[in-house]
């Protein structure tokens, strides 16, 4: 399946929600742009065809783009948020 943001063509399906036995949508990230979207969405968000081409990203943009912010430390007094089901907030880094 193909990005719609750069046009890779190895974007993945990462989870599905399923009903009744079905999917309804499946959630879909492509792993150069990290571009994430649901196949339920609009043609603007899911199609390379339709995405606006002032948003898309060429391969050179990816490369020459910063690197992602760190989340930054909660706030004080500001409780932890429960840990996903299967993840180890254990382990430090």
């Amino acid at each position: 399946m193909t990005c719609p943001r750069c046009l890779y063509d190895h974007a993945e399906t990462v989870t599905a929600a399923p009903e009744g036995g079905a999917a309804v949508w499946e959630v879909r990230q492509c792993p150069r742009c990290w571009y994430a979207w649901r196949s339920t969405e609009a043609p603007a968000r899911t199609s390379a065809e339709h995405f606006p081409a002032e948003h898309r990203l060429t391969p050179e943009a990816i490369d020459a783009a910063p690197e992602l912010p760190a989340v930054p430390p909660l706030l004080p007094g500001v409780p932890e948020p429960a840990a996903a089901p299967g993840e180890d907030r254990g382990a430090t880094a």
